[in-house]
């Protein structure tokens, strides 16, 4: 949802940001590790119970992961290898990210509290899935209420304020499954469009007409003599 509507602003603050970093000799792939090690100390962070500090840490590594595209644009060197590797770091982080959470929740909530973040990471994966399976396919898959951005905003707010953590959760795993379900229903729907209309089955005696055609005229001609 934020990424179509906000995403031409986001991309005229950041895309000078980037060229100054690659000016600087910064690489793109650099960024994404960075973001992703980054991501790993705030699963530490939140997991041992420092929920503002773990937040702090949780911004720190979005940032890398938002400025390595645009350093990949200013050096020309946006790639589908690029692609591939900044889309696998995402999902490690995500799994980073709601690990921590749910060895927080594991700790102060009991053993099934921690369930809750496993589900919200479960049904992001699917939305994940099913957008890349679509886009294999040739159709688009894009958009919805709670995406990648939106999971992150709403999961730093429960960081802030630890006291609604879990009902934060509980909106983050209906929220996702919700775009799951929309997801769905645009592709099916596209899919919908392409599937290809059934031929219809020639009559039988269409078909005796048709082997009776394929006779010799001599063997044609005897049976007539016989009628």
């Amino acid at each position: 949802m934020f990424d179509g509507y906000w995403r031409k602003g986001v991309d005229q603050v950041v895309k000078p940001i980037g060229k100054n970093l690659h000016r600087a000799g910064v690489n793109a792939d650099v960024l994404t590790v960075i973001g992703l090690l980054m991501s790993g100390v705030a699963a530490v962070i939140i997991g041992s119970g420092r929920l503002k500090l773990g937040l702090i840490a949780l911004i720190a590594s979005a940032i890398p992961d938002l400025l390595d595209g645009p350093v990949s644009n200013a050096a020309g060197t946006s790639s589908k290898r690029g692609a591939f590797f900044d889309s696998t770091a995402d999902r490690v982080t995500d799994a980073f990210l709601l690990g921590g959470v749910a060895w927080y929740l594991a700790d102060t909530d009991g053993g099934q509290a921690a369930m809750l973040p496993f589900a919200v990471m479960a049904a992001s994966a699917l939305i994940s899935y099913m957008r890349a399976k679509a886009e294999s396919l040739g159709y688009d898959a894009k958009g919805g209420i709670m995406e990648r951005a939106e999971r992150i905003i709403v999961l730093a707010f429960g960081l802030l304020f630890d006291v609604i953590l879990v009902p934060v959760l509980w909106v983050m795993l209906v929220a996702t499954l919700f775009t799951a379900g929309q997801r769905f229903t645009k592709v099916w729907k596209q899919a919908s469009v392409d599937r290809p209309t059934p031929q219809p089955r020639s009559s039988a005696p269409g078909r005796r007409r048709d082997r009776a055609s394929k006779r010799p005229p001599a063997d044609r001609k005897k049976r007539a003599d016989r009628s």
